[in-house]
């Protein structure tokens, strides 16, 4: 289970930003998490509530804005959701297959609150 390492280290450079700028405690950690990130959502869930304990973020919330994967086709320039991970991204429009991908990689801490 990877995400507990994902947990200690999301919840390391958190500590270190709040000890940076003199925050005694942490209020909330935010991530963006793609879904070809490899994370499963429970289990990240999980290995957060455990790993904060003992740490600045020992009362904090998790919130994970959790990113579909998105394609891009270049032939007729569209956007497109990809509802299978495992499939090729193939263009609803034109039925092109696409590797371009926009979104759906990500695993970003995209802001803490600190107090």
């Amino acid at each position: 289970m990877h995400e507990v390492g994902i947990a200690r280290t999301i919840l390391d450079i958190a500590e270190d930003y709040a000890q940076r700028e003199g925050a005694t405690c942490i209020k909330t950690v935010a991530l963006r998490v793609g879904a070809l990130s490899g994370v499963v959502p429970e289990a990240l869930e999980f290995a957060f509530e455990v790993a904060k304990l003992g740490t600045l973020a020992a009362d904090a919330r998790l919130e994970v804005d959790y990113l579909p994967i998105i394609a891009y086709c270049e032939a007729c320039a569209l956007e497109f959701e990809v509802k299978d991970t495992f499939g090729i991204a193939q263009c609803p429009l034109c039925t092109e297959p696409t590797a371009s991908l926009r979104q759906g990689q990500e695993l970003d801490l995209s802001y803490l609150e600190v107090i």
